[in-house]
C-alpha cells in the first residue's frame, strides 16, 4: 500500500532518483514487489525537493507512468534532498491531488505508507490531538494520513526534532488504532523514517543516503530495517536505527 523514498546527498536530478534503476519508484507504481494488499500504486504521486532552502512539491492524482511531462521536467531539476511517494488509495478515500504525498509543514516534507484501521472511530480524537494548525493546510486533506501528519507537525511546532516528531506520532496513533505506520520525513538536511507493519530499506554510500519502501535496484548495499524501528539519517552522522 503506497511506496516512498527519501534521498540525501550530492545534487542529482529528480529523473535519476525516480525513474532509474530496475526497481525504480516508477516501476514500483505498476509492479511493486513487497506491497501488502494491492497490486498497483496508481492513484497519484508526489515529489518534494529543496531549492534555495524552500521545500517545493509537485503532486498529481494520475499514475506516475502516465505523466510524460513530469518525466521531462524531472531531468532538468537537481537537488540534494528528496521525498517522493506513489499512492494506492485506501477504499473510501478519494483519488485527488490533495491526497497525494508528500505533505508539507514549512520546510518539512512527510509521507505515510500504510493505513489506520477503523479510522472513522478515531478521526475526531486525532484531529483534536493535532490541534489548530491553520498554517498547515495539508492536515485537512480527506484521508487518514492527514491527521497522522498533523500529529507529527504539532510535535515539530513544539520543538521536537524531525525523528522525534515521527516517533511521537507513531506512539500516539498506536495507542488509539491498529494499522501500518511507515512514515518518512525530511527537513532538507536530515531524513527520518519509521517502520510499523511494512517494509523499509536503507542504503548508505560514501556521500549519500537513500531510504525506500523497496530497494530501487540490485545493489547489495540495501539493508532491511527491522519492523517497529526509527531511522535517523544525516550525512555528517550517518544512519542510526533505534527500536520504537
Amino acid at each position: 500500500m503506497c511506496r516512498h523514498l527519501g534521498y540525501l546527498g550530492p545534487e542529482r536530478t529528480l529523473h535519476s532518483l525516480i525513474y532509474e534503476g530496475e526497481h525504480s519508484l516508477e516501476h514500483q507504481a505498476y509492479a511493486p514487489r513487497m506491497t501488502q494488499g494491492n497490486l498497483l500504486n496508481a492513484d497519484g504521486y508526489g515529489v518534494g525537493w529543496y531549492q534555495e532552502g524552500a521545500a517545493i512539491r509537485f503532486r498529481r492524482a494520475q499514475p506516475i507512468w502516465t505523466d510524460q511531462s513530469f518525466r521531462e521536467v524531472a531531468g532538468a531539476i537537481r537537488t540534494t534532498c528528496v521525498v517522493a511517494a506513489i499512492r494506492s488509495a485506501t477504499v473510501g478515500f478519494p483519488v485527488d491531488e490533495s491526497c497525494a504525498q508528500p505533505f508539507r509543514a514549512g520546510k518539512r516534507l512527510f509521507s505515510h505508507n500504510g493505513k489506520i484501521e477503523g479510522y472513522a472511530g478515531v478521526e475526531g480524537k486525532l484531529r483534536e490531538l493535532a490541534g489548530d494548525l491553520a498554517d498547515v493546510p495539508d492536515v485537512r486533506a480527506p484521508l487518514d494520513s492527514a491527521p497522522l501528519f498533523g500529529l507529527a507537525a504539532r510535535q515539530w511546532e513544539e520543538g521536537d526534532p524531525l525523528a522525534e516528531g515521527l516517533a511521537a506520532a507513531v506512539d500516539t496513533i498506536t495507542t488509539l488504532a491498529p494499522g501500518r505506520y511507515n512514515l518518512l520525513a525530511s527537513d532538507g538536511t536530515t531524513l527520518a523514517a519509521t517502520t510499523w507493519g511494512d517494509s523499509l530499506f536503507v542504503r548508505e554510500g560514501d556521500d549519500e543516503i537513500q531510504i525506500a519502501s523497496e530497494p530501487l535496484d540490485g545493489d547489495p548495499g540495501w539493508q532491511a530495517v527491522p519492523d517497529r524501528s526509527l531511522v535517523t539519517a544525516a550525512l555528517a552522522s550517518g544512519v542510526r536505527i533505534d527500536p520504537l
